[in-house]
């Protein structure tokens, strides 16, 4: 079963036996553009310039690895929060809460029972 909380980042709600899984895809789309947005950027290059030293196997210079240094910078520049406003968050939790309820998970057969 799939629910969805629109909204300016639309999280869909897909039931598991123990749980539930959110599919943020929305986010993950803005994360990306942020991402493309702190490569592409004309008026400062440094995570382009970084992306291409890492890629050349060029060494860091303060001891930090390249790809930690670049990956730290991007991490910084992505979107990283999913605004709910109004009900919506609300919502959220009491279709987490109905997706999550108690259910019954199987138990696992002992060694040799089947």
């Amino acid at each position: 079963m799939t629910d969805r909380i629109t909204g300016p980042i639309p999280i869909d709600i897909n039931r598991i036996p123990a749980g539930v899984v959110l599919d943020m895809t929305a986010l993950t789309r803005l994360i990306v553009g942020d991402v493309l947005d702190a490569l592409l950027d004309p008026d400062d290059t440094g995570a382009w310039d970084r992306l291409h030293e890492l890629a050349e196997g060029v060494p860091a210079t303060d001891g930090r690895l390249p790809y930690e240094e670049l990956e730290a910078e991007l991490v910084d520049r992505a979107s990283s929060r999913v605004p709910l406003y109004g009900a919506r968050a609300r919502e959220l939790a009491e279709r987490l809460y109905a997706a999550a309820g108690v259910r019954r998970i199987p138990t696992q057969r002992e060694a040799g029972a089947a």
